[in-house]
């Protein structure tokens, strides 16, 4: 894909198109008269996002209904979205869960449901995108993940699994992939002001999710591979990531 198309995207597939972060950049594709396949799992919120893009300008906006935790579900809902716009060209994918650590470290099978949705759910999705890209021999896929993946830390370890095993799969299709002109870009936002982490102490690092949209699509547009928003938390993770393990386990984090 060259960069004007990139910097204009026409066709977009946007995956938990409900989330704070999704509308916000869904927003600035509409404006741009993108046309938009919208997939969240509850109707009546879809289509409150649909309306409101259609008029910031987008050229089509379509909604289809499903959890994505349903993996099974995954082709018929992708196909269904490359015939309603006669391709895709930019695929984002923006579902997740924090989750509950204490209960995901005490049952299994609250963890499990977290990596699910974080990690599971999002391989499936990326493994047919991937190859549908491929084929085609362009195209971007964009995913959340999270700095939470960086490093485990006592306070979200389930969750920075599922976003650390998201990063490692996105590092391993990025080297097979880029090589036949596709982009994949993983997003590692650090804390953003959404209803997920509403329940969170706000401080001076919460970013607004309009903050992490531009981020998202000047990082599309200059075909980065790895992006972290703000900007800030590059540095933050650096130094996270080099503690040593003998003050770090020792840490409150």
């Amino acid at each position: 894909m060259t960069r004007a198309a990139v910097l204009s995207p026409t066709r977009i597939l946007i995956l938990g198109a409900t989330s704070s972060m999704a509308i916000a950049t869904a927003r600035r594709l509409a404006a741009r008269g993108a046309t938009l396949f919208l997939v969240a799992r509850t109707d009546s919120k879809l289509q409150a996002v649909a309306c409101d893009l259609m008029t910031r300008g987008a050229a089509h906006v379509t909604t289809y209904v499903l959890d994505l935790d349903h993996t099974a579900s995954h082709p018929q809902m992708l196909a269904a979205a490359s015939d309603a716009m006669g391709g895709i060209d930019l695929a984002l994918i923006a579902h997740g869960v924090l989750g509950d650590q204490e209960a995901a470290q005490e049952n299994y099978s609250v963890a499990e449901a977290i990596l699910v949705t974080n990690f599971l759910s999002a391989v499936s999705l990326c493994t047919w995108l991937g190859n549908y890209f491929e084929a085609r021999g362009e195209g971007v896929l964009a995913v959340i993940s999270s700095v939470a993946g960086d490093r485990g830390r006592k306070s979200n370890y389930v969750y920075g699994a599922s976003k650390g095993a998201l990063n490692i799969f996105l590092d391993g299709l990025r080297n097979r992939v880029d090589r036949h002109g596709v982009q994949i870009l993983t997003i590692r936002p650090g804390f953003v002001a959404t209803p997920m982490t509403a329940h969170l102490p706000q401080n001076a690092l919460f970013a607004d999710p309009n903050t992490i949209a531009d981020g998202i699509l000047k990082a599309v547009a200059t075909r980065k591979d790895n992006v972290y928003l703000p900007p800030i938390w590059a540095l933050i993770m650096l130094l996270v990531r080099n503690i040593p393990q003998s003050v770090f386990k020792k840490m409150n984090m």
